[in-house]
């Protein structure tokens, strides 16, 4: 992802001398316990204060880096800022294989980042252009796609760089702005960098195009051109990619993508659908309170598909505003969490209180749709104590919108 201004470059010019880069490589994993020591004996060895501080800040990234990177992270540069906006290398392996099935050589990547979309892109044989405006990400991307002969990282604005020479383009538009550490999130897409028009307009001149957005996106907002995917990982939304040209498939307006398991391979299920989705409207069912309550995952909610996974699990929807399904049977799918109901009780504080003091409840988790009152603000009125554990879902049912509260197990994976 394209980064706001992620620091001057002397944040990790230090490493970028034989020496500094020795030294990062000598030094052994992020150990918390021992940073303090670490930190002293390397000082007592002559190295310069602002290197030290320079290795142990990377060394300390690179184990947070682990997550999205794999063992890859161990050998790679990071910036605060550009490891918590970068994509996770299996969701950028992904968004590669579209340029490889479309047979898409030459790719440009827009708002490079730190290079997490440029190296799955490589990795797969793409010739690409890494672009990236602010000039220490840059710097570290270039260090990142090292390994791979067939990248090139150009120091620009996306806006203005020569696309002539290209197949297609990746976006990563930057949605934050501000300097590193106080960056301000962007929910205006004109206010991207690069801005959304830029990217339709690339659209509209016929250079397929992706390009990844917040999971937030209005579906108002998605071109009539577009495919719209959603993706989850470990059960956080993480985005929404939209496809134009020969990277969109035929027949998938939208989709939702759920990932699981992390790692270098990890598992995946799609559920898609050919049509937009509109906002208010309903073709669904609902109906009451069953054995089961099954809680979508995000993806699926933010696509808009969450009565095509109703009708995919022979389940119904307790009130047709508000995503939680229910179903007499457990039918086991990737696109949900499914809990046993124990009881279902009035929205009623007073009761509420009194059942928990009953059950003995000290680890009260809570989870709600539907209802104003906040999981925290009910439960400093419930105040749980005791060595009892339970889940409250707090909604409201049907056409009268009686709202209640539904004591629920969750069932094994």
């Amino acid at each position: 992802m394209a980064t706001p201004d992620a620091g001057p470059p002397s944040a990790i010019a230090p490493l970028l001398t034989p020496a500094g880069w020795d030294l990062l490589h000598r030094v052994g994993p992020w150990d918390e316990n021992q940073v303090l020591t670490l930190s002293e004996s390397l000082r007592r060895e002559g190295h310069p204060p602002e290197l030290v501080a320079a290795v142990l800040s990377q060394t300390r990234l690179r184990a947070r880096a682990v997550g999205k990177f794999g063992e890859f992270a161990r050998t790679m540069l990071f910036t605060p800022d550009g490891l918590e906006q970068a994509t996770r290398l299996s969701v950028a392996a992904r968004h590669a294989q579209r340029f490889v099935t479309a047979d898409l050589r030459r790719v440009a990547d827009l708002g490079c980042g730190i290079g997490a979309d440029a190296m799955a892109l490589a990795a797969l044989d793409r010739e690409v252009t890494a672009v990236e405006r602010d000039e220490t990400t840059a710097a570290v991307a270039t260090v990142n796609l090292m390994p791979w002969p067939n990248v090139r990282v150009v120091q620009a604005d996306a806006t203005a760089v020569d696309l002539s020479a290209v197949d297609g383009v990746w976006l990563d538009p930057a949605r934050r702005t501000g300097a590193a550490g106080g960056a301000r999130r962007l929910f205006d897409p004109e206010s991207f960098s690069p801005p959304f028009s830029f990217v339709t307009s690339l659209a509209a001149s016929g250079l397929p195009v992706g390009v990844k957005l917040g999971p937030g996106l209005a579906h108002e907002a998605i071109p009539e051109d577009a495919e719209a995917q959603w993706i989850s990982v470990d059960g956080g939304v993480a985005e929404v990619a939209l496809w134009f040209e020969v990277l969109r498939r035929p027949g998938v307006r939208r989709s939702a993508v759920v990932v699981s398991g992390g790692g270098a391979h990890p598992g995946s299920a799609e559920l898609t659908s050919p049509d937009p989705y509109r906002p208010g409207s309903f073709d669904g069912e609902t109906g009451p309170v069953s054995r089961y309550l099954i809680e979508p995952d995000g993806a699926v909610i933010r696509a808009g598909l969450v009565t095509d996974l109703a009708r995919l699990i022979g389940a119904h929807q307790v009130n047709e505003q508000i995503a939680y399904l229910s179903a007499d049977t457990h039918e086991p799918t990737p696109f949900a969490r499914a809990w046993t109901v124990r009881e279902v009780l009035p929205f009623h504080l007073k009761t509420l209180r009194a059942w928990v003091r009953e059950h003995q409840v000290g680890t009260l988790e809570i989870k709600k749709r539907g209802i104003a009152q906040t999981p925290e603000q009910v439960r400093r009125e419930l105040a749980p104590k005791g060595p009892g554990r339970a889940t409250l879902f707090l909604t409201r049912l049907g056409a009268t919108e009686k709202r209640v509260a539904i004591v629920a197990d969750p069932v094994p994976h």
